[in-house]
């Protein structure tokens, strides 16, 4: 019972994940969810900018400090192992959640293309970048990054291992092909508003030091492996004329 109870929670935690995930593409984008980034502005820019900054805050401290491996040491005496992933990939859900619901909009735009083919260049963009983030997450396998293939092994009774650190297809381009479509996705827009604008230069500082973070941990645990992937691949940006990395096995 323990094991199926822990097999369900984690595929709860999933599809509260995914949902989010899908609201997350119409609320940068601002189609068919009720309240997108651009809603109509209803408070003081302020206090709109100050919210808005406790609500990324808060999605940056949690999902930064979780996924450290300290924490996660701490938190294993309270948490079973096998879902420890998924209540991660939960509070993260639910931290976005929040982020959604109590977003303000400020208004004023910075730019505006009205060219069609413009728009569509950006739109495309935009797509582009939420496909590649999806695309990166199975190249490292999706279902053990968001918790089911823990929950998956403990039903079954078997030991949960690691994913084997590697490079596989855009990870020898660059070390964060995951990053980059966010990147993609949040600056790519034919309209941009103060607020849109907020959202992608404070995430993308989020980025910026999260990548930072994990690759500490990334050297810590793979030692000169990871050292020499650094060096060959470069962060975010492909390397023109550049040689891929030799290492094939997947990605941690």
């Amino acid at each position: 019972m323990k094991r199926i109870a822990a097999f369900t929670y984690g595929v709860i935690c999933y599809a509260i994940f995914f949902g989010t995930f899908l609201y997350a593409v119409g609320f940068v984008g601002n189609f068919i969810v009720p309240k997108s980034i651009d809603s109509t502005p209803a408070g003081p820019l302020g206090e709109a900018l100050l919210i808005n900054a406790l609500l990324l805050g808060l999605f940056a401290v949690q999902h930064s400090v979780m996924a450290r491996p300290a924490f996660k040491r701490w938190w294993t005496r309270f948490v079973p192992k096998p879902v420890e992933r998924s209540t991660y990939v939960l509070f993260s859900s639910l931290a976005l959640i929040a982020l959604f619901a109590h977003w303000q909009p400020i208004g004023g735009v910075i730019w505006d293309v009205q060219n069609p083919v413009g728009r569509d260049v950006l739109y495309g963009l935009c797509a582009f970048g939420w496909g590649l983030v999806l695309v990166a997450t199975y190249l490292i396998n999706h279902f053990d990054l968001f918790g089911l293939r823990q929950v998956w092994l403990y039903l079954r009774g078997k030991e949960y291992r690691p994913v084997n650190f590697g490079t596989p297809a855009l990870y020898k381009i660059v070390r964060h092909p995951l990053y980059v479509g966010f990147i993609f996705a949040f600056w790519a827009t034919p309209t941009m508003t103060a607020a849109h604008l907020f959202f992608a230069l404070m995430t993308t500082v989020y980025i910026l030091i999260a990548i930072r973070l994990e690759e500490r941990d990334l050297v810590a645990e793979h030692g000169a492996r990871y050292v020499e992937y650094r060096k060959q691949v470069p962060m975010l940006v492909p390397r023109l004329g550049g040689r891929p990395s030799g290492i094939d096995s997947e990605a941690a």
